[in-house]
């Protein structure tokens, strides 16, 4: 398809509409390839100079929730992760277990001795022999790009941590990382890949970034299921529930929103069926 009038992305940046890029983008999600095209060409001939790339991922998500809710859940999880705020926590729980399900053994807000003071870290995990301690960022805002100045906090902060006498320190670490839910600008990248820091967020590293994570472990925030309301999904949040797996792996998870049994139903369907798409990326 030929590409269309400018369009405003979240931070506020001019780019062309391209519609083979949307396209893509809801195929990767697991739409089937004639559906994909047909919510691609409705949406191309309504999209008008100055329109924003929020109202046509609203346009797009709704249209795809019509043809198959599961898709739709996974077409939106950039904007699910967003729904965990606003405090970071549930993220950090979220990120918890996404690497518990790669066979890591996680603790939370961990306490640890640096050289010259003591640290917090967010997050630390144990697997086969590496101890890999993270700093998470989490952002309500998608057009926040993770920048140069956290790179060199994050940094400073593993510095005092590694160059601390082994003989006090608690905890080792072998792999020090930034995690986050939104992306890294350009500086922050080389930043961190010149001193030694790991990054993950929304689509970085390529291939293995964070939505590359879900898909393939198939750990989805909750908040990503279509049939429930914004009110249900903070009190699953509230109660520590925050991954779609969970409400399958534990029958009661439910329980602390008093549904019927009809719509308990229905919201364990969709979330036996997100767990069922295929890896959008193999």
């Amino acid at each position: 398809m030929l590409a269309g009038p400018p369009i405003v992305k979240a931070d506020g940046t001019i780019e062309t509409f391209d519609p083979n890029r949307l396209q893509a983008s809801l195929v990767r999600a697991g739409a089937r390839a004639y559906a994909a095209e047909q919510i691609t060409e409705q949406i191309a001939k309504t999209v008008v100079a100055g329109a924003s790339s929020r109202e046509i991922y609203a346009r797009a998500f709704a249209l795809l929730r019509k043809e198959a809710r599961p898709v739709a859940a996974r077409y939106a999880l950039r904007r699910a992760l967003l729904e965990f705020g606003p405090s970071g926590h549930p993220f950090e729980d979220f990120i918890s277990h996404l690497f518990r399900a790669n066979g890591w053994q996680v603790t939370t807000r961990q306490i640890m001795q640096g050289k010259c003071v003591t640290h917090e870290v967010d997050f630390y995990a144990i697997r086969e022999g590496e101890h890999l301690a993270a700093e998470l960022k989490y952002h309500n805002d998608p057009a926040y790009k993770t920048d140069l100045k956290i790179a060199l906090y994050v940094h400073a902060r593993f510095e005092d941590i590694w160059q601390c006498d082994p003989a006090y320190r608690s905890c080792p670490v072998n792999r020090g990382f930034l995690i986050t839910n939104t992306k890294f600008t350009g500086d922050a990248i080389a930043y961190a890949s010149c001193a030694g820091i790991e990054l993950l967020g929304w689509s970085y590293p390529r291939g293995t970034g964070l939505l590359e994570e879900m898909c393939r472990t198939k750990v989805y925030p909750v908040t990503t299921l279509t049939t429930l309301s914004r009110s249900e999904k903070r009190l699953l949040i509230d109660q520590g529930i925050i991954a779609v797996d969970t409400l399958i792996k534990r029958p009661d998870a439910l329980d602390v929103l008093r549904l019927s049994p009809p719509r308990v139903g229905e919201i364990r369907a969709e979330a036996n069926e997100l767990l069922a798409l295929p890896h959008p990326f193999d």
